[in-house]
């Protein structure tokens, strides 16, 4: 048989995201690519201070920066958080998208708005509210600055404990400004008006002029991703599809959530199976 050149043993389970490939391999320098980091880059583990990216998620991602137009990474974390915990600064290009697109680091410099009132608010709020709600000893609370996430992750009982959680973090998100972004045994208040899609569609937006060269830009997008923070990029990309422009919507395979599964084009084995695609996309184009 003929060698159609597509990325071997990852062919999309759609023709959207059979056509998307393709448009990445046949402009590479057109192309951006985005990525979630936990549970895409990085494996979810207990403790999210422990969490660390993928032993080569650095370099793949590395390998894919010289051969596509733009390469993001975006992250509910904190950028700074991502790219040490990712080990990322080392990868030439790369922008990572943190806090939902409110922070931005490239080439070292972080950019970072001041947090809201209701972020401080909430913080000062929540120990009590945790308590008079009744959670569980082992429910731990991240502070990202920009926002506050709680995790039920180890608790004896992870979706009990969330469950019993989700109205009064709902009422205190409501009574700060803030809204509540559910994750994979984490409940996260942050600022409205923000999220992973539109983090996506104004990172193409700001590329676009320095990027395009006079060509239409971008040629293709790409988006990998895990939880359900994830699916307005997904969004994202079926409106750009809607536009003309080809995108591949990749899921992080977990048995935890499987919403992202149901609508991606391509489903692989968690993040070891994210950097084996991303080498073998690498390897693709090489020579092109």
């Amino acid at each position: 048989m003929p060698n159609t050149g597509r990325v071997n043993l990852f062919s999309p389970t759609t023709a959207a995201g059979t056509d998307g490939l393709d448009a990445i391999r046949t402009d590479p320098r057109g192309a951006v690519l985005g990525f979630d980091f936990d549970g895409t880059l990085a494996p979810i583990v207990d403790d999210p201070a422990a969490a660390r990216a993928h032993p080569g998620a650095a370099a793949a991602l590395a390998r894919l920066a010289p051969r596509v137009g733009a390469l993001a990474v975006i992250t509910g974390r904190p950028a700074a958080v991502a790219v040490e915990y990712g080990g990322l600064d080392g990868v030439d290009g790369l922008v990572v998208l943190g806090q939902y697109g409110l922070e931005r680091w490239e080439a070292g410099e972080l950019t970072t708005p001041e947090p809201p009132p209701g972020v401080a608010e909430a913080r000062a709020k929540l120990p009590e509210v945790l308590r008079a709600a009744g959670a569980p000893d082992a429910t731990y609370v991240e502070d990202k600055g920009q926002a506050v996430a709680v995790h039920t992750r180890r608790c004896a009982e992870p979706q009990v404990a969330l469950d019993r959680l989700r109205g009064v973090l709902e009422a205190l998100a409501e009574r700060t400004g803030l809204t509540v972004e559910p994750g994979r045994f984490v409940l996260e208040l942050r600022p409205p008006g923000m999220d992973k899609g539109r983090a996506l569609r104004r990172f193409l937006d700001e590329a676009r002029p320095a990027r395009s060269g006079g060509r239409p830009f971008p040629s293709a997008v790409l988006f990998a991703g895990d939880d359900l923070g994830d699916l307005a990029a997904y969004d994202a990309i079926d409106a750009l599809r809607a536009e003309g422009v080809p995108g591949v919507k990749v899921c992080s395979g977990s048995a935890e959530v499987t919403a992202l599964a149901d609508r991606a084009d391509l489903v692989v084995d968690g993040p070891d199976g994210v950097v084996r695609f991303l080498d073998a996309l690498a390897g693709s184009l090489d020579g092109r």
